[in-house]
């Protein structure tokens, strides 16, 4: 008989990592966190995630998408007058589920071929780095105090792209210190190999959820694309206001989206991680 071109636990991986994330995905699509599109994505990292990095990986993913869409309808039940300066709403699309956590699949299938805990590293700089931007956003926009643009420290409106906070770097440092805690947690379950004490995961956790998000911030005001609408005299991502005129280039690249520079960001996360641990391995 030929052999089979996947093994068949490899199928039941697949199988039993799409069905839990697709109920998930199902109830995050009811509760308007995601959008149709976005449910599929996220079914699909769910089952690679799952079936090639390992319960644990799966129960990251997880953890950081329920952390980050509470703190998202928290922030719009107590803040419902102001909202990210972002071009697409709180649900997320497909584009936004593989901004956030797309290097995972590449991680995933790496950690399938070349079995090694650099994929784990890797794994939880993305993952970090991911929940700390959400969270200094959502977090940040609750801050007493005005944001200061990155480059050059002046007041900007709250949601500018490039605007940090000390509340929203406070609470990035807490989303990596929670990834990290939690693969820690999982390392002593044996869901995740790590070559030093599990506990410090949840420092490397930290640090790269502060690091990752000041680089997304960086990012922000250096190569996303802003628009500005000459009718409201007001930034926007978008290429058409809200108020119907149509806005004009005003810095960055103008290919150059909230979701690229994510992807961006969740790499450099995911390299800070691997340059950390790079003596243990």
């Amino acid at each position: 008989m030929a052999p089979m071109l996947w093994p068949e636990p490899l199928l039941w991986r697949i199988a039993l990592g799409a069905g839990c994330a697709a109920l998930i995905a199902l109830a995050a699509l009811r509760q308007g966190a995601l959008t149709r599109d976005g449910a599929l994505a996220a079914t699909l990292l769910g089952a690679v995630v799952f079936a090639f990095g390992g319960w644990a990986w799966a129960v990251l993913v997880v953890v950081f998408f329920v952390s980050s869409s509470a703190l998202s309808f928290l922030r719009q039940r107590l803040r419902p007058d102001i909202a990210p300066n972002a071009a697409k709403g709180a649900r997320r699309d497909a584009a936004q589920v593989l901004a956030n956590g797309g290097w995972l699949l590449l991680w995933a299938l790496a950690n399938a071929r070349w079995p090694h805990p650099a994929w784990s590293m890797a794994a939880l700089g993305t993952l970090a780095t991911a929940a700390a931007d959400t969270w200094a956003t959502e977090i940040g926009l609750l801050s007493p105090l005005p944001p200061r643009f990155i480059l050059d420290g002046r007041e900007v409106p709250p949601g500018t792209n490039g605007g940090i906070t000390p509340l929203g770097l406070l609470a990035s440092a807490t989303a990596g210190l929670l990834l990290g805690f939690a693969a820690a947690l999982l390392a002593l379950l044996g869901g995740v190999r790590v070559p030093f004490a599990p506990g410090w995961l949840t420092l490397l956790g930290g640090v790269v959820g502060a690091c990752g998000a000041l680089v997304d911030s960086l990012l922000g005001a250096t190569l996303q694309g802003v628009f500005f609408c000459p009718h409201c005299g007001e930034e926007t991502e978008h290429r058409l206001h809200h108020c119907g005129t149509p806005t004009r280039h005003l810095r960055g690249w103008a290919w150059c989206n909230n979701d690229a520079v994510n992807a961006l960001a969740s790499l450099a996360g995911s390299l800070l991680a691997l340059l950390m641990v790079r003596p243990f391995l």
